[in-house]
């Protein structure tokens, strides 16, 4: 089964780009097996990860970042792929 995991913030007010900067520093053990990381206006930055593991399984998730970074707190979301 594959799972993805969604991870989004909203950066403070010009701290797009570092908190891109520090997602990408952020290292997952193990790895997963496909990450992407997406930008948009709003200062907005998104995660998705991708698993080879049951729906409930416990995955490594990326942290909360420095609350400087941030405008409002992570939100996450776990999807299964559907046939």
């Amino acid at each position: 089964m594959t799972v993805a995991l969604m991870w989004e913030a909203r950066a403070a007010e010009g701290r797009g780009a570092e908190l891109l900067e520090w997602v990408r520093a952020q290292e997952l053990a193990p790895a997963p097996l496909r990450r992407e990381h997406f930008s948009a206006p709003g200062e907005r930055v998104l995660v998705i990860t991708w698993w080879d593991a049951p729906y409930e399984a416990e995955l490594p998730e990326l942290a909360e970042p420095p609350a400087a970074f941030l405008h409002r707190s992570v939100h996450r979301w776990r999807f299964e792929r559907t046939a």
